[in-house]
Formats: structure tokens, sequence, C-alpha cells
């Protein structure tokens, strides 16, 4: 092992950065991988904080107690002045808190505000949080910290580009995520200066009140290569605030926008013709928006479309104009009594020959047109059917024989969104040894079963699925709980952390 050439260590390492576990374990293994595995596990260490566990009081412990190790390190780098002035307050470091040997801080590329007052609000008493605060912030800021990743949360009136070190710290910004709530609009003004190289750009607005978007606006203005924008909004957001963004977005003469989310309707009625070169559009929308800005959007360049609550007339509209280039469409949530939803299907029938991962709600009336996007649609590798909440006599023996009838010879993953017992009604051992036994010489199945509320019981279907696990058939199966997931939409192996 000690032959191996480091540069191979840091690709294998490299690409273990999402599983933590992993790393961790091969932090001891000799000095090389340790000197490869900290910068890694550092670059982003706000990641490893998260972890899905069931029980919520055991979570909570697990979670302070990851808090507390994270901070213990952080708060160790503090400098001896620093940590005069926080025992000039009265607040005494225990001995935990000494210096280390290396200075894990300066491998952070990430600096999330969030995960940091987070930590501090849930292990200090909160008259001296903002004493802890203000430590740390001039801990991370300085000349020889460069950061690529910046998350601002709400109420952030730090005045951090004050801090000596600032315009070098963010000169090479990729990401922003910034809630725009009562924040001081003079940070984004002067990440203006200093960044003009963000890529990502994530903004959610939590109140009605937004006191000015100048900040933000001339950031947006000012970039030369934002690729990605999602910007939600949570409450009735004034219109002319929500405007003027909208109107940044549009004024930048290098359009280089590829991916957009969003979740109301633009108030611009032409908005969607300026990002002709969008490559995945998310449109949820959370206010009952018309959306008929749709029916004459054209997208040629449009691969990943995913949609809540749109109205199914006008989404068929969308993907009628995207020169069938469409590889990924989610649709996991429908209005009520949407009556064009069965036209929906068959447009993506008839216009998405290139279709490889499909996401549907699906009622009864609605098999039929699924069979139709299994014919036409010969690329598709993943199908993921939420049984439609209200269907409680949902025919899966109909499903099941048409799945093994019409599916194209390259689909072999699926998963099944359950919402409540009443769905299972009618699925019995009897229809699920028909679409195995009929599934035989195919290519074995990933298969994830995905009950919406626990109560939900299928567990005694589980015995039967490792009986066809044995013959080859279904090569992988999950029962994963809603509440705790932990795969994307169309991914069937786990991504740990």
């Amino acid at each position: 092992m000690s032959n191996l050439n480091s540069d191979i260590f840091y690709l294998i390492f490299k690409e273990l950065k999402d599983d933590g576990n992993a790393l961790f374990s091969c932090l001891l293994v000799n000095k090389i991988c340790f000197n490869i595995i900290i910068p890694i596990l550092w670059k982003n260490p706000w990641k490893y904080l998260k972890k899905e566990i069931n029980d919520q009081t055991i979570f909570n412990m697990e979670k302070e107690n990851k808090y507390k190790k994270l901070l213990d390190v952080i708060i160790s780098h503090l400098s001896d002045e620093s940590r005069n002035n926080i025992k000039n307050k009265k607040i005494f470091l225990t001995n935990l808190y000494q210096k280390p040997l290396i200075d894990y801080i300066s491998f952070c590329k990430h600096l999330n505000f969030n995960a940091i007052f987070d930590m501090i609000s849930s292990i200090f008493i909160f008259y001296t949080v903002p004493i802890i605060e203000n430590e740390i912030i001039n801990l991370f800021i300085n000349e020889n910290m460069r950061f690529t990743h910046l998350y601002i949360p709400s109420r952030f009136n730090y005045k951090i580009y004050l801090i000596p070190g600032f315009e070098n710290c963010f000169s090479g910004l990729e990401f922003l995520k910034c809630d725009l709530d009562n924040n001081d609009q003079s940070i984004l003004e002067e990440l203006t200066r200093t960044s003009k190289s963000i890529k990502n750009l994530e903004l959610t607005f939590f109140g009605a009140y937004i006191p000015g978007l100048s900040g933000i606006t001339k950031l947006i203005e000012t970039q030369k290569e934002l690729s990605n924008v999602s910007y939600l909004t949570y409450y009735r957001v004034n219109e002319s605030s929500r405007k003027s963004l909208e109107d940044s977005l549009i004024k930048r003469t290098n359009n280089t926008l590829q991916y957009l989310k969003i979740n109301k309707e633009p108030s611009n009625i032409k908005f969607f013709s300026y990002f002709v070169d969008l490559i995945s559009l998310e449109i949820n929308d959370s206010y009952n928006d018309s959306w008929k800005h749709l029916v004459d959007a054209t997208l040629p360049h449009l691969k990943f479309l995913k949609a809540k609550n749109i109205p199914s007339n006008n989404l068929a509209k969308l993907i009628e104009n995207t020169s069938e280039e469409l590889e990924e469409i989610s649709i996991n949530s429908l209005r009520c009594n949407d009556s064009n939803y069965g036209d929906l299907i068959q447009t993506i029938a008839q216009s998405c020959p290139n279709l490889k991962y499909f996401m549907l709600i699906l009622r009864n009336r609605d098999i039929i047109n699924l069979e139709k996007v299994l014919i036409n649609c010969q690329y598709l590798s993943g199908l993921n059917i939420v049984i439609y909440k209200y269907d409680f006599d949902f025919d899966w023996k109909k499903l099941f024989i048409i799945l093994t009838k019409s599916s194209p010879i390259g689909l072999y993953k699926f998963k099944f969104y359950i919402f409540h017992d009443k769905s299972l009604s009618r699925l019995n051992s009897d229809s699920f040894n028909l679409f195995f036994a009929n599934w035989k010489g195919r290519q074995p199945m990933l298969l994830q079963t995905v009950p919406i509320y626990s109560c939900i019981s299928f567990k005694k279907y589980f015995n039967l699925i490792e009986t066809y696990k044995a013959k080859g058939i279904v090569k992988k199966y999950e029962y994963v709980k809603h509440e705790n997931i932990y795969y994307e939409e169309f991914e069937w192996i786990n991504q740990r952390i």
C-alpha cells in the first residue's frame, strides 16, 4: 500500500467525499491517508453534521454531540487575543479548547454561517452567543482564507466586509446561498465588488417584508458565469421586489443561465423567452398561479423538468416545445380536479422519445396512458410511480401486467410511493408473484417502496421479495421511509453522509 502514489490515494478519497463514514475509517491507516483525507473532510465540514435517525430524541442527542465536537475544534483555533476577549466577558473556556497541531480551518472552502450559528446557539447560553459568534467570524475571515461557497442566514447583520481580508476571502466565490429577509444589503453590495465568478445562486424569501434588493440585484447583474439560480418565496412577497429580482436576471448581458428553480409564476409574461438555453427547470407552484407563461415558452435545450402543482394543460404546451430533448421528467403533485392530467401523460409519450427517467402521479384511469409512455420512450431506465392518494382501489395487477408486457428493455429501476393502506387494498402476493415471475429473463430490477406515512403495512411482502432476490430477478430492494429518505429522486444507490 505504501508504494501507491499519493495522487492515486487522492483520487480514491475524493470519490468518497460524500461518504463521511468511509473517510473517517481511513484516517488512521497511515500518514499519507491522513494528510490527504483531512483537507477533504475540512473543505466542507458542515455537511457531516447531517444524519438521518428515526428516533427524534436520539437525533437531537446525536446532533448536539456532533455540534459540540466540531465547535470544540473550531474554538481551539482561536488566538490568545480572542480567548482573552471571551474571558473578559465572563465566558470561560475549558481545557478542551487547547490549540491543535494542525490548522484545520485553513482547509475550509465552505463558510456556512447557518451551521455556525446553529452550533453556537445549541451549546452556549443565549446572552453569550453574539460574543462567540463575533470571535468565530473573525477567525474564518482573514487574508489567508479563500472560500468558494458562502451561506448567509436571515437577519445576518454582521458587517463582515469591514474585516481585513474580506476581499481575498470571497474573490473566488462560486456559490452563494442567501436568505433575503431583513438582511443588510450592504454585504451583498460589497460582494458585488469582490465576487465576479458566482455560478450557483440560491435565494429564499421567508417573510413578506424585504427592505430593498439593491445589493442582490447588482450582484446578479455583475456575474459573468452565473448558470444556476434558485429563488423561492414562502409568503406573499410584494410584486415590486420580486420583479426587480427577475429584471436583474433578464438584464445580464451575457446570459449563461442553464438551471432555474422557482415556486411562483414570474411577473413578466415573456420571462422564459430570455432563457432559451435552459437545461433544467424546476417549477413548484405555491400560490395557485395559472402559469400561462408556459404556453408560449420555447426551451429547445431543456433536458430536466420537475413540476409540482402546475396546471397540466400549460405544462403539456411547454413539453411540446422542447424539441424532444427531455431526459428526465418529474411530476410529483397534482392540483385537485386537474382534468387534463391524462392528456399531459399522452403528450409526454408523444413528445419525449429520449426520456430516461420519469416520475408521475398514477391514477387507475391513467395506467393505459402510462403504457403509451413505456412503448414510445424506449430509452427509459427508471420509473417512479406515486400512487394517487385518493385512489383507494388502485389496480396493482393491471399496472404490473402493463409493466412486464410493455416496458422497454433498458427499464429496470422502480420506485413506488404509497400514501396509505387503502391504496394497497388490491395488492396481494399473487400480484407480486405475477410481476416478478413475468420479469424473469430481463435485467434484474432495482426496487424501492416508499411509504409516505410510517403506518403503512408493507412489511408482509418482504419475505416474498427476498425470495425473488435469491432467484436473481430482484437485484436490490429497499423499504425507504419517506421522512428519512436519503436518495435523490432518480437515485437507487444509497448516498451516505
